[in-house]
């Protein structure tokens, strides 16, 4: 089980991070960051796909598409 120190709760078994991974570099590839924005960009979808897991998703698109909807994307 791992941890992750910035979201209170949030622990999740290996399946669940392979999915957590999985569903990040989805939406991670739909984003055209640029001038700089790419870090903040991709914090935004991480946080928000360990938000929704915290919660209890695990379907890997509806993770994607959650974090996506953060970015109005």
């Amino acid at each position: 089980m791992i941890r992750l120190n910035e979201q209170p709760g949030a622990s999740f078994e290996p399946e669940t991070l392979r999915v957590l991974a999985g569903a990040f570099d989805d939406a991670w590839q739909r984003v055209d960051a640029v001038n700089g924005s790419a870090d903040a960009a991709r914090t935004t979808l991480a946080k928000h796909i360990i938000a929704m897991a915290t919660q209890g998703e695990r379907n890997r698109q509806r993770l994607m598409d959650g974090a996506l909807c953060r970015l109005s994307l």
